[in-house]
């Protein structure tokens, strides 16, 4: 060891010599008893085990979320195996060729539904645990009931996660205060022990409320619980970290290191002016103060996007000011280390969900191109075509610079990720569409550029994702219903595609789908018309039920012409010049990709930039594609068909005259299959109308881009004659245009059409009864598709629909599964109900499992 060393080790042995005469106080027999009693009771030395004592709590509930994740998942996989097995050797047996099968005469197949899915009980459940699970589910699907006090709501988190704060709050609470004493009789003695211990369990806290925050969650991985609904333990975990910080604050100004002369002996370890003994605390307090306060309800409401702006770098402020207050005694770095560790690979692993990120695909450092569509009771959709993969009921970040450089706003994706739907841009696309109504912030500067810049237009788009979805698969249930309010359906419908496609794969279990959507207007089915088309020609034959419900009381009144165009701020000519600098990277990339698919082939490379350019520089201008007046009414039905029975043919898309007309539907068998199955099971092509079709124009060439050359041109074709009109604004369309014809639809329960019991205002619970007497919900469902006015009762329906029958169950079957979207009281009947129904598996073994997932990540 070299002289250069010596001072190194001199300082080193000088800081070790300070801890050690702030740990080991030396005791001698004339000790006063209050020394005595700090230095064996509960010893400072030793208080790093409350810390310790948080981490295995935290540890022990991860590991619970686990086991039950495994639980579910085992579950799920065992019984779609199970099924998988025996729809292979039932077409094994349909199809056999073998001579022993020579004489048999081909007779048509009993009914699918009397045919049930009957897993082996010890293979796919257990009972004890089944009815535990139910016993849970009864008590903690109850939603708390909202407090009204004159304009106020207070709003209650989940059962669940309050009976989970009220346990961390109980374990540090008894871990604080249960153990005597709490203060020593002098302070010079050493730091009041109930605020060293909740000091160690608050420092221990941290690295859980990094990891709960996280939007690419390392949590999610393991528990399946999504981050939007992780971020609530997020904030509940953040205000029982500041109750336990002001626990840890207050005894030292109950006795104050300045009483009994404590401040000589702190000074001792604490050099005077430093601040640590007071200032750096405080310093740590006020941060996580505001965090707490900022995160409240109430104050995000008024200042959102002050807290947003704001919240990370707080954060990060308060951990590092943890560092210069804990001088890593009692091992307390170790836990701001982990803290740091966890930020940096959440991050890192959300660097890698971006999508402009990834040299491999087109939108590198460019973002995807994306095309906003109005469309009707004032909608929005954004398509955008990319290569990214998603699962059903996912959410992306969207970010669109030529909107807003800032904002980054949570869409769920409606669309279905599959090669049934290819993007025009290619096979290796898939459209990520996003259907919202704009309220304010960025969707309403959506709703505004859109109308300023035309649909011809496109953006440049910036995804961040995917996150979330389901922790539980749909297909692994016998029944399912989905049920959505106004623009929840955007959730619902991505579910309904893909089970609806796994049902005729073979690979759901699922017998039954039944679809509510509680609508404002009729004209909202055009959000997605084809998609609901799509699943009625498709689905297995009385497998899925969807019932409409129109909810105005009065019709729209007609929108007066409006020539003014829409306000343009100033500060929008900066998101125009940045959208279009990074447009024209992507065009610049677009050149080059044309330039390689010719081949040095001059005339070809020539032909293809024509092509390319014609694309999108021969449009016409904005002001002559859409025009300031309202198209006018179109002629009265010639027809005797009631407003009703109108909206029933509007919404199956049926020409007035065509009462005859199917569609020649593919032959299936009795279990809803086709009799020739192949392969698999392919949805038919998408036909979006003209006027709801998304225009690209930098879309990269492929060979869908370029029609194959003919043998002739055809010059004899002639102009059209007349004038060209533009096509007809969704936004302002009031009227729905005829789409496949099909089977009309039926109304299963409800007033006879043209009734009207006349309440001027909400139906009373009285008059509520009264309906329900007058027009009860039958217990079995048609299988059909039908339309009722007025504000479905949905406690009331699903308790009808789940019991009658032969068997008495209804429409359950053996594990049945509710998926809700839509406002809150919606929901909370809907989980009432289906807490309730938990009863129900308790005296019944054909019973297993009644499952529910609501879309709420306010609670």
């Amino acid at each position: 060891m070299g002289p250069a060393s010596h001072p190194i080790v001199a300082r080193a042995i000088g800081v070790v010599g300070k801890l050690t005469k702030r740990i080991y106080i030396p005791v001698t027999p004339t000790s006063p008893p209050g020394l005595i009693e700090a230095t064996t009771v509960d010893p400072w030395v030793q208080s790093g085990k409350y810390g310790l004592a948080w981490t295995y709590f935290s540890l022990a509930f991860l590991g619970v979320l686990v086991i039950i994740r495994i639980w579910h998942w085992w579950q799920d996989k065992i019984r779609q195996a199970i099924y998988k097995q025996e729809v292979e050797q039932h077409y094994r047996d349909l199809y056999s060729a073998s001579p022993s099968h020579a004489g048999m005469q081909f007779f048509p197949e009993e009914r699918g539904e009397k045919k049930d899915f009957k897993p082996k009980t010890d293979f796919s459940a257990v009972g004890p645990v089944l009815d535990t699970l139910a016993l849970f589910r009864w008590v903690f699907y109850r939603p708390i009931p909202d407090i009204v006090w004159r304009k106020h709501r207070f709003t209650f988190s989940s059962l669940g996660v309050l009976v989970v704060g009220f346990v961390a709050l109980a374990f540090s609470s008894l871990f604080v205060f249960l153990k005597q004493p709490l203060y020593w009789q002098s302070i010079q003695y050493g730091s009041p022990p109930v605020a060293i211990r909740s000091g160690m369990i608050a420092v221990a806290m941290t690295p859980w409320i990094v990891a709960t925050s996280m939007k690419a969650n390392l949590l999610t991985l393991v528990t399946g619980i999504g981050p939007e609904r992780l971020n609530v333990l997020h904030r509940w975990a953040g205000y029982l970290c500041l109750f336990l910080s002001l626990t840890h604050t207050i005894p030292f100004f109950v006795q104050p290191v300045w009483d009994d002369g404590a401040l000589q002996i702190y000074s001792k370890l604490f050099p005077q002016g430093s601040g640590v003994i007071y200032g750096t605390g405080i310093a740590c307090l006020v941060p996580l103060g505001w965090l707490c306060v900022a995160s409240l309800p109430f104050v995000r409401r008024i200042a959102y996007e002050l807290f947003v702006t704001l919240h990370v770098p707080v954060g990060v402020l308060y951990v590092g000011l943890l560092f210069w207050h804990t001088k890593n005694y009692l091992a307390t770095w170790d836990y701001l280390f982990a803290t740091i560790a966890i930020w940096a690979i959440c991050y890192l692993y959300r660097f890698s969900k971006l999508n402009w990120v990834k040299p491999w695909r087109s939108s590198f450092l460019v973002g995807d191109e994306a095309a906003i569509t109005l469309m009707t009771e004032n909608a929005i959709k954004i398509t955008i075509p990319t290569q990214m993969k998603w699962k059903p009921g996912q959410f992306v970040y969207l970010r669109m610079p030529g909107i807003s450089v800032l904002d980054n706003h949570p869409f769920t994706i409606s669309s279905l990720c599959s090669d049934d739907f290819p993007s025009e841009y290619g096979e290796q696309y898939r459209d990520c569409t996003v259907v919202f109504k704009p309220y304010g912030g960025f969707t309403r500067r959506v709703l505004e550029t859109a109308i300023e810049k035309g649909p011809f237009h496109t953006y440049r788009a910036y995804l961040d994702g995917p996150y979330g979805g389901m922790r539980r698969e749909l297909a692994a249930f016998d029944t399912c219903i989905l049920i959505a309010g106004g623009s929840g359906v955007t959730a619902v419908m991505s579910q309904l595609l893909n089970l609806i496609k796994r049902m005729r794969d073979g690979k759901a279990i699922t017998k039954k789908v039944v679809v509510v959507w509680a609508l404002k207007r009729l004209e909202a089915m055009d959000w997605f018309r084809e998609e609901l088309r799509i699943c009625r020609d498709s689905a297995p034959p009385e497998s899925v039920t969807c019932k409409f419900f129109v909810t105005a009381a009065v019709r729209q009144s007609r929108v007066p012409p409006q020539h003014q165009r829409a306000p343009r701020p100033l500060s929008n000519v900066f998101h125009d010049r940045l959208d279009g600098f990074v447009a024209n990277i992507a065009s610049k990339r677009n050149s080059q990709m044309i330039r390689d698919e010719a081949q040095g082939n001059p005339e070809y490379e020539q032909e293809l930039r024509a092509e390319d350019e014609d694309r999108f520089t021969a449009l016409p201008q904005q002001k002559y594609l859409q025009p300031n007046y309202v198209p006018a009414q179109r002629p009265p039905p010639e027809n005797d068909l009631s407003p009703q029975e109108e909206s029933l043919r509007r919404l199956e898309g049926r020409d007035a005259g065509d009462t005859e007309a199917e569609k020649e539907a593919p032959r299936l068998n009795a279990n809803g299959f086709p009799e020739d199955k192949k392969g698999e099971f392919h949805f038919p092509p998408l036909k979006h109308r003209p006027e709801m079709q998304p225009h690209f124009n930098h879309g990269p060439p492929s060979p869908r881009s370029f029609p194959p050359p003919t043998a002739a041109e055809d010059t004899t074709s002639t102009p059209p004659q007349g004038v060209v009109h533009p096509p007809e604004l969704a936004h302002l369309r009031t009227t729905n245009l005829p789409g496949q014809p099909g089977a009309r639809p039926t109304s299963t329960f409800g007033p006879p059409s043209g009734f009207d019991f006349g309440f001027p205002a909400t139906p009373t619970e009285f008059q509520k009864s009264l309906m329900r007497f007058a027009f009860p919900v039958p217990h079995q469902i048609d299988g059909g598709w039908s339309v009722e006015y007025g504000r479905p009762d949905l406690g009331y329906m699903l308790r009808e629909w789940t019991t009658g029958g032969a068997d008495g169950r209804g429409i359950l079957g053996r594990r049945t599964a509710v998926f809700v979207c839509g406002p809150p009281a919606m929901r909370v009947g809907v989980a009432n109900t289906v807490a309730r129904l938990q009863a129900e598996i308790w005296g019944d073994p054909m019973l297993e499992e009644i499952f529910l997932h609501t879309e709420n990540y306010a609670l």
